[in-house]
């Protein structure tokens, strides 16, 4: 996919997260610095993503129970509640005392990133799932936050699920 047509994409889904009463603080610069910790530890993410993450710095759903995650928080510099690895930290709290357990849910959390949580109706989050060529965007919700279901084959496909999805 072009460049073009993902920045097209990012920028209806502004226009209409705008119009749609989320609260979206748009970058002024196109410049991205993600800390070593994710880049190390999520390879290959989308260019859609990352031009999205250029593009944001905040992007909250009307009723405040539903964010993306922004490179503020991916970096912790941002003052929030929850931290971007909010879920993968309570499922490896979950299984204290079984390293296997732990280890596990670690190596899933390695190939799926979480780009937006919610607190609406229970914890949720939809993630980023690195094993798949294009980027696949997976749902996930306790108390299992690692049994995900697919909902878009890319994050512009997910950007446009989200904009014919709104009345969820």
């Amino acid at each position: 996919m072009n460049s073009g047509k993902g920045q097209t994409q990012i920028g209806e889904f502004i226009i209409w997260a705008e119009v749609n009463g989320w609260e979206v603080r748009r970058k002024s610069g196109a410049q991205l610095h993600l800390n070593s910790g994710i880049t190390s530890r999520y390879k290959g993410l989308p260019n859609e993503y990352l031009e999205f993450l250029k593009a944001v710095e905040t992007c909250v759903a009307p009723d405040e129970q539903t964010w993306f995650i922004g490179e503020a928080e991916f970096n912790h510099s941002a003052e929030t509640e929850f931290r971007w690895n909010e879920f993968e930290m309570l499922s490896v709290e979950a299984a204290a005392g079984d390293p296997a357990w732990q280890s596990e849910i670690t190596a899933w959390w390695d190939h799926h990133l979480p780009i937006v949580m919610s607190v609406e109706d229970g914890y949720s989050f939809y993630a980023i799932d690195l094993t798949t060529d294009s980027g696949a965007i997976v749902h996930g919700c306790e108390p299992e936050f690692e049994e995900v279901e697919k909902v878009a084959d890319s994050f512009g496909e997910f950007l446009a699920w989200l904009m014919s999805n709104s009345n969820r």
